[in-house]
């Protein structure tokens, strides 16, 4: 059997999670926060058939051997923490990070998660939440009658109460060794693994840790025509694979009817 097909089928495999990886990346190019994923593949284990430095009959030693491989697989998808587009809301509660860091948050089980995306809002409590209404930690409550909200670079959120300045807590930022290592709950929720490290806490603005603006939002950072483009290059590699296939078939059709 030609193990061309089957090193093309990997190949085909390997191209088929690559679009579904492009896929993710434009279904949440409007997604706060969200960072694109980018695959990398790896070659997959090779027939040696000669051993480079063998000598012939001559005893002449040949500079290179003979190496069959067969085919690929994705190695891993890396989350880029690139910077994406800020947008100007308006809103009191949205915030952007402009730098390194996450916002950390209180899932209902009391495990912590992290995110990018500024969207809050307040619930019934006066408690600044996200969308799905889990808590900002460290938490803080806005009082019911709060005139303005005011955000500083440095997190600390202050409120107009009976005409008075009322200091509210700060918001803290987190960071890690290896960001790529985070893994994606979905919700725009990252949470901590043994390859991203600990959870570093600092104040914004300080030890390299980003500042926070009030009133925008970070949009995510895929690029919709590079995206593009690598869909482009995934399907014809897909399609390159599969032709190889059908050679492959039409190959051993030829060899099979050499006799009649």
């Amino acid at each position: 059997m030609i193990s061309a097909l089957w090193t093309s089928a990997t190949g085909m495999n390997s191209q088929q999670t690559n679009i579904d990886t492009i896929s993710n990346n434009l279904a949440n190019v409007n997604t706060s926060g969200f960072k694109k994923s980018k695959i990398n593949f790896a070659d997959l284990i090779y027939t040696n058939m000669r051993e480079p430095g063998t000598p012939n009959a001559q005893g002449a030693e040949i500079p290179t051997g003979i190496e069959i491989g067969h085919g690929s697989k994705v190695n891993s998808t890396q989350k880029i923490f690139t910077q994406g587009n800020i947008q100007n809301t308006d809103s009191p509660l949205d915030m952007v990070i402009e730098g390194d860091g996450f916002f950390r948050i209180q899932l209902p089980d009391g495990n912590y998660a992290y995110t990018r995306d500024g969207s809050f809002k307040q619930d019934s409590n006066g408690n600044i939440v996200t969308s799905d209404g889990y808590q900002i930690d460290p938490s803080f409550q806005i009082p019911q009658d709060a005139t303005e909200i005011a955000i500083t670079s440095d997190g600390t959120v202050n409120a107009i109460v009976d005409g008075e300045n009322q200091q509210l807590g700060q918001i803290q930022l987190y960071r890690f060794a290896n960001p790529a290592g985070l893994s994606s709950e979905g919700r725009n929720l990252y949470s901590q693994t043994v390859a991203s490290g600990q959870a570093m806490q600092g104040v914004p603005g300080e030890g390299g840790f980003g500042t926070i603006t009030q009133g925008f939002l970070e949009m995510s950072n895929v690029k919709v025509v590079e995206e593009m483009v690598n869909m482009i290059a995934a399907q014809r590699a897909y399609e390159t694979n599969s032709k190889a296939i059908q050679a492959s078939d039409e190959m051993l059709q030829t060899a099979n009817q050499l006799k009649r």
